[in-house]
């Protein structure tokens, strides 16, 4: 677990459960990735809960531009 402050917008456990399936599993081969695929959520959650820009993210979540490769990957 990370020792960042919570957001009203991160996914609880429940939450959680309920969307894992519909994420892509990591790639085996190439490098480990460096968040875990729930902190990527929480910060795609959190833009879309404030309405605010990407560079205005909270620096205790992943760089902007890791979050939003994640999302138009995912989209």
């Amino acid at each position: 677990m990370s020792s960042r402050r919570g957001y009203p917008s991160d996914l609880s456990d429940a939450r959680r459960d309920l969307v894992k399936d519909l994420l892509p599993e990591p790639s085996a081969d190439g490098r480990p990735e460096n968040h875990p695929r729930r902190e990527i959520v929480n910060a795609i959650l959190y833009l879309v809960r404030s309405d605010c820009p990407r560079r205005y993210l909270p620096a205790d979540l992943p760089l902007q531009q890791t979050v939003y490769w994640y999302f138009a990957r995912w989209e």
